[in-house]
């Protein structure tokens, strides 16, 4: 059976009537065999020849292997050998993660040449979901910044405005993403380093509790940071909150003693949420703003909601606490709560002039406390400041939550549909 060619348009329209395809539309028209995975692939290359010069977001472009990797799909569907969402779909990989025979390089000098002989376990598991590979993503060096703008590789650029930074560590994935380069990247989060560019860029960055989604085979054999190592998390980066959940599925580790949740279906599951408003986080006039509206929206939802103290703390580079820490937070800042709600940046989006050579630049004041006591957090886009660029609304949740936090996340991008829209469309 010949595939018949469509053109890849979405469902839902944006302000600007043109559209963008979300992976959960797209992956049904490849498995229904509409829609070809070659085509699919071509497409995304295509967009990378014409927007990566712009923007730097890819360090490595799988062109031939990914054709590749999509015309084995392709055979596969045929065959009736579908494995599941992410079938035929492609995807990028933050150079943190190893990528067998495959440059892993973490943006770093040291590491140009790095070649891993094995895959992270991550990669493994977008492969054995039939993910197409088409890329390894730019960074901020060694995921030491929060700015996108330091890379052996050169910097990656704001999307909506190349003259503002992306957000970092994970900059590259948040551009790439956004300007629909690809449909999902695999990120890290270690001080908010995958919700910072998302809310930079008007996509949904999401980490899971620490462990949800296995970080083994990321610089594997280097030498890391005890710190990092308890800090950073594995994430994901998409367009909507149902595509970050389709990822997720297929991510997420078999948790000893814990019952594997289905998280794409948690969205539309009725549950009655106990919501927190963060009232001691800092966010400039614009920031303020644009949250105060989030939660007017959130507030008609019917949930019952109350202002919190958020658990920001401060560690101070100790973490000998931490794992008491982490198992107390559930019963003293969730004790009367179920999610807790806060922008995601402190600031609007900087630009590269003001940067300057801080990695820090923008603060991740606001999300490195969930990195901290390990908890589920996403953000997701809630509006545009003055100068167009994106701002992010950001949801926590306790401890193994996810639900809680993707089915609240879910209900907002829905009730704000008429904010959706992309650079470049």
């Amino acid at each position: 059976m010949k595939m018949k060619k469509v053109k890849l348009r979405s469902r839902i329209a944006t302000q600007q009537g043109v559209e963008l395809t979300p992976l959960r539309w797209l992956s049904k028209s490849i498995r229904a065999q509409k829609v070809s995975p070659v085509e699919v692939v071509d497409t995304c290359l295509k967009r990378i020849e014409e927007l990566n010069p712009k923007l730097n977001a890819f360090i490595t472009v799988l062109a031939d292997q990914a054709r590749e990797q999509a015309q084995a799909a392709e055979a596969e569907i045929k065959a009736g050998k579908w494995r599941g969402p992410l079938h035929g779909i492609p995807v990028g990989i933050k150079d943190f993660y190893d990528t067998a025979g495959i440059k892993t390089t973490a943006a770093f000098e040291h590491f140009k040449d790095r070649t891993p002989a094995k895959d992270a376990v991550g990669v493994r598991k977008l492969k054995k979901a039939g993910a197409v590979i088409i890329g390894k993503m730019n960074m901020h060096q060694l995921g030491m910044g929060t700015t996108g703008l330091e890379s052996y590789f050169g910097p990656v650029h704001n999307p909506w405005n190349p003259d503002y930074i992306p957000g970092g560590s994970s900059s590259g994935s948040a551009a790439a993403v956004a300007s629909g380069m690809c449909y999902a990247t695999l990120d890290t989060d270690a001080i908010g380093s995958c919700r910072l560019p998302a809310a930079c860029c008007g996509v949904v960055g999401f980490k899971g509790t620490y462990g949800l989604i296995s970080t083994k085979g990321i610089l594997e054999g280097e030498e890391a940071d005890e710190m990092i190592l308890w800090l950073s998390h594995a994430a994901i980066t998409t367009r909507s909150v149902q595509d970050t959940a389709i990822v997720l599925n297929v991510l997420a580790e078999q948790i000893k003693n814990r019952k594997t949740a289905d998280f794409a279906r948690a969205l539309t599951r009725d549950r009655k949420l106990r919501i927190g408003v963060a009232n001691n986080f800092k966010g400039d006039q614009e920031v303020r703003a644009a949250f105060e509206k989030a939660i007017r929206t959130i507030r008609s939802f019917g949930y019952p909601m109350k202002s919190v103290t958020a658990p920001f703390g401060d560690p101070s580079g100790d973490i000998s606490n931490i794992e008491v820490d982490r198992k107390a937070i559930a019963g003293q800042a969730f004790k009367e709560i179920d999610v807790l709600l806060l922008p995601t940046t402190t600031t609007t989006v900087p630009t590269i002039k003001a940067a300057g050579d801080n990695p820090q630049a923008l603060s991740p004041e606001n999300t490195i406390f969930a990195n901290y006591y390990g908890l589920p957090a996403i953000s997701v886009l809630c509006g545009f400041d003055s100068k167009g660029l994106p701002l992010g609304l950001q949801i926590v949740g306790k401890p193994w939550d996810e639900s809680a936090v993707l089915r609240l996340a879910h209900q907002y991008q829905v009730a704000t549909k008429d904010l959706t829209k992309y650079p470049y469309e």
